[in-house]
């Protein structure tokens, strides 16, 4: 029986979602795994939105139970950092003690990113960290995205992938996604 692997990510919210996720799975399917996709649900209506919410968030924990492992897209989505909601995903799976791996279509790092975001207006404090004008450090770790996220996966003998989409295809290029699945296939 194939591994099991939920394929978390902001995809879901883009205007071709179906088509982005039809071709993760495909390509899952093709490297042995069963893929498990957020948005291959049915969800009967809910008299409420937030009712409706939490029924969608209990669909999904109980993909993320039923699979063995993870493959989750962490470039930044509505901001400098990975979705929300794929944070989440990633550290349930590795609180689960699940196969992990990881992707991010952007190469600069997230103190790179945080820098960026703060214009390059960076401070030195009396211990050396570096603070945005706001006076909030930043981590500086050389890690694609939070240091908890990158070494959650690192820790766990997971694998990151980092790729440099063009701007237009953030979303779309499936460059890491297929490194991931690569490395995933090639550990049997």
């Amino acid at each position: 029986m194939p591994l099991k692997l939920y394929l978390a990510g902001p995809e879901v919210f883009l205007p071709d979602a179906r088509a982005v996720l039809d071709a993760k799975a495909a390509m899952t399917r093709a490297y042995g795994f069963e893929p498990i996709c957020p948005g291959d649900i049915a969800i009967e209506p809910a008299p409420t939105r937030h009712e409706f919410g939490l029924k969608i968030s209990a669909v999904d924990e109980g993909f993320m139970n039923a699979a063995d492992g993870v493959i989750a897209n962490l470039t930044p989505f509505r901001g400098i950092a990975a979705d929300p909601g794929t944070v989440f995903e990633l550290g349930y799976m590795c609180a689960s003690g699940k196969l992990v791996a990881a992707y991010t279509n952007v190469t600069d790092s997230h103190f790179a990113r945080t820098r960026a975001w703060y214009g390059g207006e960076l401070t030195v404090d009396e211990n050396g960290r570096q603070r945005g004008p706001d006076g909030h450090a930043l981590e500086d770790f050389e890690m694609i995205e939070n240091l908890m996220l990158h070494g959650g996966v690192t820790r766990r003998g997971g694998h990151i992938a980092i790729h440099a989409a063009t701007p237009d295809r953030l979303y779309h290029d499936l460059t890491a996604f297929e490194e991931c699945l690569k490395v995933l296939a090639a550990r049997g």
